[in-house]
């Protein structure tokens, strides 16, 4: 199947991301890919062809492959080949500024490395072990990679655990405050770090490149009449995001399914658009399904109408929801349009969402008192005569269930 232009103007964004100069960038129409090169005849004679005319260092193939093509391409052009999970995982290593979201992208790589494991070496075989001619091969460079490979995946993960702790430490805090959470989410280069700077007054790198962003930005900003609040900026989603990344960002992608609201920024001056949705709600999905933490409420935010043609904007100007129910608010984050109404429908989000309940509780029961204090707003707590404990506390609907979740004897009741 031949790529889009779309999917070709994201791959040349890509490559231009990673700071190469593009020679060329060609769709192949692949019918029968080959096990051993995935390109094969004509399709591979051209591009060696090119290759050498170009005087190319790098090749990248946007799409899977397996270890083996990796190696076969590599031999047959005489230059590094790098295939999509390869090619991002090279500009999130580039961009990672922080000691977290160098561990991560460490790990991410560590994993994908270990991957292309898989019967590469097999001829870096040593010495046979075991007595007679029935024994088994010895240890190859293989096992032996594997395993120094994990010994650095393992301290990796022990590090990741340790900013996983912090960050539950700091999300605790935020909680306590009593401020609302608000995540921004969305295909990378839709916009986000420019809206994120917009609301909250930050500097937060924001070029049109993907993954212009990747380590999680908080700041504070003021909301009508809320007051002040705590905005997420994230990490951008593609499509085809590398298991290994997701994976390895889930510590700090875990702020997004922590957030009270979501606000999910859409480029709708993007032909793809739809598709870009949908690969951003799966990866929400895979997060959600894998943490066992529901998804928080969502709104969009439909970004770039100062790209639209009038009748595009007009049509945006007249609706209120997507086609999955989700309420939208057409703005842009260059000129500030629409922001206004923006923050009044997070508002509205949060005020739906955040109810006073009650709750009666033992007063020898400190792990219940400790945990509403750590996740949710304690408005009052009153001692009894009876030892209990009347509890005043303001909660989200997602608040409520991880409550009953963590002690399912609890039962809040809502406030008259």
């Amino acid at each position: 199947m031949r790529p889009s232009e779309d999917r070709l103007s994201e791959t040349r964004g890509l490559v231009e991301a990673l700071g190469c100069d593009l020679a060329f960038l060609r769709s192949e129409n692949v019918r029968n890919p080959s096990p051993g090169y995935l390109l094969s005849g004509g399709l591979l004679d051209r591009l060696a062809e090119d290759v050498k005319a170009h005087d190319c260092s790098i090749v990248v193939i946007d799409s899977a492959l397996t270890p083996i093509q990796q190696r076969n391409l590599e031999e047959r052009l005489g230059v590094k080949v790098i295939d999509r999970t390869g090619l991002i995982l090279e500009i999130f290593g580039l961009r990672a500024l922080t000691k977290e979201g160098r561990l991560q992208v460490e790990l991410a790589r560590l994993l994908y490395e270990r991957s292309r494991l898989v019967r590469t070496w097999t001829h870096l075989e040593r010495q046979r072990g075991g007595n007679g001619f029935l024994g088994g091969p010895g240890e190859t460079q293989l096992e032996s990679d594997k395993r120094m490979i994990d010994r650095q995946l393992a301290r990796l993960r022990r590090d990741l655990d340790a900013v996983k702790r912090t960050r539950a430490v700091q999300r605790a805090g935020r909680r306590r405050d009593g401020k609302p959470i608000i995540a921004l989410v969305g295909y990378t280069n839709s916009g986000k770090s420019t809206l994120f700077n917009q609301l909250s007054g930050a500097h937060v790198l924001a070029k049109d490149m993907p993954f212009a962003t990747l380590d999680p930005t908080i700041r504070k900003i003021e909301l009508p009449s809320l007051g002040e609040a705590a905005l997420v900026d994230t990490v951008g989603f593609i499509t085809d995001l590398p298991t290994h990344l997701i994976d390895s960002f889930r510590a700090t992608l875990e702020e997004v399914l922590d957030a009270d609201l979501v606000v999910h920024v859409r480029d709708r001056a993007s032909p793809v658009d739809d598709v870009q949705k949908y690969d951003v709600l799966s990866v929400m999905d895979r997060l959600s399904e894998a943490s066992g933490t529901p998804l928080p409420p969502m709104i969009e935010a439909w970004n770039k109408i100062d790209l639209l043609t009038d009748y595009m904007r007009a049509a945006l100007n007249g609706s209120t929801h997507g086609a999955d129910d989700i309420e939208g608010v057409p703005i842009s984050a260059i000129t500030g349009e629409g922001l206004e109404v923006l923050l009044a429908l997070i508002e509205d989000q949060l005020n739906a969402d955040r109810k006073l309940y009650a709750l009666d509780a033992s007063s020898s029961d400190g792990a219940l008192r400790a945990w509403l204090h750590e996740h949710v707003v304690v408005e009052n707590e009153v001692y009894d005569e009876d030892g209990g404990i009347k509890y005043s506390l303001v909660m989200s609907a997602k608040d409520v269930g991880q409550l009953i979740a963590a002690f399912p004897k609890a039962a809040p009741t809502l406030s008259s």
